[in-house]
């Protein structure tokens, strides 16, 4: 039985700190094989740059997956293809930078991990069918790896677990981000593959999705523009962990797992 550990978005300096004090722990403490986390947030609520992906990665995380807001961080597409442990989504145009997958290793055991964007309700046009490009990806990823998982980047629920049944019994597991939210559906679906609408984020929950409250608030009531700030309190880690079977590559269990600072 291996153990992977995804880890839902990571939101500012808050979410960075705790991922960096807590992976060591539970890597040790639940004998995890893999930690995968979503950094789309990591760079002040909004991207990521490249001193901040390598300082997760030294953490102890072993990949990082990004979101629709991959390039929001100036000069990032010029260093997002010397980065080896990242990738952007892989529903984006093949002319943008950076890899669409990853391929972790770990026990002689390989697991492939990519994101796909829903397009329900999500800003970015550009991005192609998440259920056809899932279906090329896992035929293209299906002889270089031992697992498969999938991680969609979306806004609604349906379109999430829509995913999660055209896909079970063909990769290990369809993990849901970018709400910020955890759910309460963590299940194996009966095919074997693993899924929850989304993981959670990593960072302060005293917040609107990690931003401080009185700015969002108040954008709600008059609609002007305001400046959302990266909250600080009530820091946690939240994730999925998932238990693979080294044979099957079936998943045998799913758990929400969160941590307080």
């Amino acid at each position: 039985m291996l153990k992977l550990l995804f880890i839902g978005d990571i939101v500012g300096r808050p979410g960075r700190d705790i991922v960096s004090e807590q992976v060591p722990k539970l890597r040790r403490e639940h004998g995890i094989d893999f930690v995968i986390a979503n950094g789309e947030n990591s760079a002040a609520g909004a991207g990521i740059t490249g001193s901040i992906a390598k300082s997760i990665l030294e953490s102890g995380v072993d990949a990082i997956t990004l979101g629709d807001h991959v390039w929001d961080q100036r000069g990032w597409e010029n260093e997002i293809g010397q980065m080896e442990g990242v990738c952007r989504p892989a529903n984006l145009p093949p002319s943008n930078p950076g890899r669409d997958h990853l391929i972790i290793e770990k026990r002689g055991f390989r697991v492939a991990v990519f994101t796909v964007l829903g397009r329900t309700y999500m800003n970015n046009t550009k991005a192609d069918c998440p259920f056809l490009c899932a279906d090329r990806m896992i035929e293209q990823l299906r002889q270089q790896a031992d697992a498969i998982i999938v991680e969609i980047h979306a806004e609604a629920t349906s379109e999430k677990q829509a995913l999660g049944w055209h896909l079970d019994g063909r990769v290990s597991a369809v993990l849901g981000t970018h709400t910020h939210v955890p759910t309460a559906d963590a299940q194996v679906l009966p095919k074997g593959t693993a899924f929850i609408c989304d993981v959670g984020m990593s960072g302060p929950y005293a917040s609107v999705l990690g931003r401080d409250v009185k700015p969002v608030v108040a954008k709600f009531l008059d609609g002007m523009p305001r400046r959302f700030e990266v909250a600080t309190e009530d820091v946690r880690l939240s994730g999925a962990l998932v238990e693979i079977g080294a044979s099957m590559a079936h998943a045998e269990k799913i758990e929400l797992l969160t941590v307080r600072r």
